[in-house]
């Protein structure tokens, strides 16, 4: 009797060893395939749930889909500018010279008063002066506005301001090759030359 319980009890025992090891051999394996993550899921009993994984063209479409809404949006401010600055520019080239015409004014006025005097009046002397007093006001007038007249007379011909219509014999060596004569008066805008002095050269 004491030999079958003794036997029973070490086949208990080895079923126990047998099972122990069939757990060991199970969880190494679980542990060989899924890493401890695996262990900690068939601990708790609680099946892995999968990832989800990103679709590459999805995500470049993503990307490129906003790239292009950018660009879209860049363009059309572009454009807006572009259409405003044209405007403005337009604006400025058709009332550029509205403060000269209405500095011109008074000069015209001027001019029309000495036409009515010329019509009542003899006194050559006093139309004269009447001129000369338009005329200075016209020359003030240009300078205020950056408008200079060239020299010329006693000058060597330089042909970035003068333009030799002619040529006329002089006595002196110290006049040859220089203007002797202004045909026609030339002008500046500030740097820019914007009449040439029409001259005659000595030779």
């Amino acid at each position: 009797m004491s030999k079958k319980v003794k036997k029973t009890a070490d086949s208990k025992e080895e079923r126990a060893s047998h099972a122990g090891q069939g757990q060991d051999e199970h969880r190494q394996v679980a542990t060989d395939d899924s890493g401890q993550i695996g262990i900690k899921e068939e601990e708790n009993g609680q099946e892995a749930q999968p990832v989800e994984a990103v679709d590459p063209m999805v995500e470049l479409q993503s990307q490129l889909d906003m790239a292009n809404d950018k660009y879209l949006r860049l363009s059309a401010e572009f454009d807006n500018y572009r259409k405003r600055t044209l405007k403005e520019k337009m604006d400025l080239i058709k009332n550029a010279s509205e403060e000269v015409m209405k500095s011109i004014l008074p000069l015209v006025d001027d001019f029309e008063r000495a036409l009515k005097s010329s019509q009542l009046s003899a006194d050559v002397e006093a139309m004269r002066h009447g001129l000369v007093l338009i005329y200075s006001k016209v020359m003030d007038f240009l300078k205020s506005n950056g408008v200079n007249e060239i020299e010329a007379v006693g000058l060597d011909l330089d042909t970035d301001l003068h333009e030799a219509v002619s040529k006329i014999a002089v006595e002196s060596n110290d006049q040859k090759g220089k203007i002797v004569d202004v045909v026609l008066k030339g002008y500046r805008l500030n740097d820019k030359v914007i009449r040439f002095s029409k001259v005659v050269v000595g030779e």
